[in-house]
């Protein structure tokens, strides 16, 4: 079941789309607010798949609530449903973080072809995310998000380079690198040969190293004349 969460003033409309999505349509489960904040609370208490805003409320807009959430969260798709309908609250809607404007008026399944859009959109994000996760050692990389995390208890921030080469690492695990390779792809150096980007590439294999001293297990073995592996003795290496 879905949980969406109604963030509108207009008590008939409100009512409408809720008995439109619940009873007409079927199968979605929807929570109403009559304001911004009010919308905040239930966003912040219900943690819903999706959100339909209004823009013109009392005490706190669309654009603020919006612009509020999409500061904390990202992934939540979000859809104006309005009668403003300038170019200038559209485009407004679009830059604050929304994923559609729809205007007013609106039937609830044309209301329900947009969300079913939207989280399937959602979900393959998710899938690719996912897919995108490399594990190695009590270590898993998100190199989309630069992070890094030991177990299920720390999380370490890394820069985006130092993902990029964490995560080429991890794809070739068990294999050299070339350190040639690196330097041509990363710092953009013509036959990656440079002093100064080699310099920089240790002292970035020096500090990955240093974030992964939690598991002893976990080694960037650098090799002379050859290049960088990373060695984890607890994951079969490629045939």
């Amino acid at each position: 079941m879905i949980k969406l969460l109604v963030v509108e003033d207009d008590e008939n409309l409100r009512y409408n789309i809720k008995d439109g999505l619940e009873i007409t349509v079927g199968g979605d489960d929807v929570i109403t607010a009559v304001n911004g904040i009010e919308g905040l609370e239930f966003w912040k208490e219900e943690r819903p798949d999706i959100i339909l805003a209004d823009v013109e409320m009392p005490k706190m807009n669309g654009f603020e609530m919006v612009e509020y959430i999409r500061e904390r969260d990202q992934e939540i798709p979000i859809l104006f449903i309005s009668g403003r309908k300038s170019s200038r609250d559209i485009t407004t809607g679009y830059d604050l973080g929304a994923n559609n404007y729809i205007k007013k008026p609106f039937s609830a399944h044309e209301i329900d072809a947009h969300i079913k859009a939207l989280l399937k959109m959602r979900d393959e994000t998710r899938r690719k995310n996912r897919a995108n996760l490399q594990r190695f050692g009590n270590f898993t990389l998100d190199a989309s998000n630069s992070t890094l995390k030991f177990e299920a208890s720390k999380t370490i921030t890394l820069t985006t380079r130092e993902a990029q080469i964490l995560q080429e690492l991890c794809l070739n695990k068990g294999e050299v690198v070339k350190r040639s390779y690196f330097l041509e792809k990363y710092w953009e150096i013509p036959g990656g040969e440079d002093f100064y980007a080699s310099r920089s590439l240790d002292v970035m294999i020096s500090k990955l190293r240093n974030k992964l001293v939690d598991d002893p297990k976990v080694k960037i073995q650098v090799v002379k004349r050859m290049g960088i592996m990373l060695v984890d003795p607890t994951i079969p290496e490629k045939a």
